[in-house]
Protein backbone atom coordinates (compact mmCIF):
# COMPACT_ATOMS: atom_id res chain seq x y z
CA UNK A 1 0.00 0.00 0.00
CA UNK A 2 1.01 3.54 -0.50
CA UNK A 3 2.33 6.27 1.69
CA UNK A 4 1.82 9.78 2.13
CA UNK A 5 4.87 11.55 2.70
CA UNK A 6 4.48 15.00 4.30
CA UNK A 7 7.82 17.74 3.95
CA UNK A 8 8.09 20.75 6.68
CA UNK A 9 10.75 23.43 5.88
CA UNK A 10 10.69 26.56 7.08
CA UNK A 11 11.59 29.44 4.48
CA UNK A 12 10.17 31.78 1.68
CA UNK A 13 8.09 29.88 -0.87
CA UNK A 14 8.85 32.43 -3.63
CA UNK A 15 11.99 32.07 -3.89
CA UNK A 16 11.07 27.68 -4.18
CA UNK A 17 9.41 28.81 -7.18
CA UNK A 18 12.30 31.49 -8.67
CA UNK A 19 14.70 28.82 -8.23
CA UNK A 20 12.50 25.86 -9.75
CA UNK A 21 11.71 28.30 -12.72
CA UNK A 22 15.22 29.11 -12.76
CA UNK A 23 16.39 25.03 -12.84
CA UNK A 24 13.31 23.77 -14.71
CA UNK A 25 16.62 20.98 -16.23
CA UNK A 26 17.25 20.21 -12.88
CA UNK A 27 13.74 19.73 -11.44
CA UNK A 28 13.54 17.46 -14.37
CA UNK A 29 16.14 15.54 -13.30
CA UNK A 30 15.21 14.95 -9.41
CA UNK A 31 11.54 14.03 -10.66
CA UNK A 32 13.24 11.68 -13.02
CA UNK A 33 15.03 9.92 -10.18
CA UNK A 34 12.05 10.32 -8.08
CA UNK A 35 9.97 8.34 -10.09
CA UNK A 36 12.60 5.43 -10.43
CA UNK A 37 12.02 5.45 -6.63
CA UNK A 38 8.49 4.80 -6.55
CA UNK A 39 7.20 8.47 -6.22
CA UNK A 40 3.35 8.15 -7.51
CA UNK A 41 2.29 12.54 -7.26
CA UNK A 42 4.11 15.22 -5.94
CA UNK A 43 3.23 18.83 -5.19
CA UNK A 44 4.91 21.81 -3.63
CA UNK A 45 3.02 24.10 -1.30
CA UNK A 46 4.09 27.17 0.48
CA UNK A 47 2.69 29.52 3.09
CA UNK A 48 3.77 31.86 5.61
CA UNK A 49 7.33 31.41 6.10
CA UNK A 50 6.81 27.72 5.29
CA UNK A 51 7.41 25.09 2.60
CA UNK A 52 5.41 21.70 2.27
CA UNK A 53 6.29 19.10 0.15
CA UNK A 54 3.00 16.11 -0.46
CA UNK A 55 4.22 13.00 -2.27
CA UNK A 56 2.43 9.94 -2.07
CA UNK A 57 4.98 7.00 -3.01
CA UNK A 58 4.79 3.39 -3.29
CA UNK A 59 6.75 2.94 -0.06
CA UNK A 60 8.23 5.11 2.86
CA UNK A 61 11.98 2.81 1.49
CA UNK A 62 11.66 4.36 -1.60
CA UNK A 63 11.19 7.44 -0.31
CA UNK A 64 13.81 7.62 1.67
CA UNK A 65 16.31 6.06 -0.25
CA UNK A 66 15.60 8.59 -3.13
CA UNK A 67 15.77 11.43 -0.85
CA UNK A 68 18.88 10.16 0.86
CA UNK A 69 20.95 9.48 -2.69
CA UNK A 70 19.49 12.76 -4.36
CA UNK A 71 22.38 15.04 -4.76
CA UNK A 72 20.50 18.20 -6.08
CA UNK A 73 17.89 18.57 -3.33
CA UNK A 74 20.33 19.48 -0.43
CA UNK A 75 21.87 22.06 -3.26
CA UNK A 76 18.14 23.56 -3.74
CA UNK A 77 17.29 23.44 -0.21
CA UNK A 78 20.44 25.75 0.66
CA UNK A 79 19.88 27.90 -2.53
CA UNK A 80 15.91 28.96 -1.06
CA UNK A 81 17.48 29.02 2.64
CA UNK A 82 14.85 26.17 3.65
CA UNK A 83 15.27 25.24 7.24
CA UNK A 84 15.86 21.28 8.38
CA UNK A 85 13.03 19.35 6.83
CA UNK A 86 10.70 17.83 9.15
CA UNK A 87 9.18 14.83 7.15
CA UNK A 88 6.12 12.53 8.15
CA UNK A 89 4.72 9.63 6.80
CA UNK A 90 1.04 8.71 6.72
CA UNK A 91 -1.00 5.17 5.57
CA UNK A 92 -4.24 5.24 3.76
CA UNK A 93 -6.81 4.15 6.62
CA UNK A 94 -10.09 2.30 5.75
CA UNK A 95 -12.69 4.33 6.70
CA UNK A 96 -15.58 3.70 3.76
CA UNK A 97 -15.71 7.30 3.08
CA UNK A 98 -13.05 7.93 0.26
CA UNK A 99 -13.95 10.50 -2.46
Amino acid sequence: MSVLMILKASGDPAKVEEWANANSEVMQKILGHAREHGVISHRFYGGDGEIVVVDEWESEDGFRDFFEHEEDIPKMMQAVGAGEPQISFYRTLNTNDEI
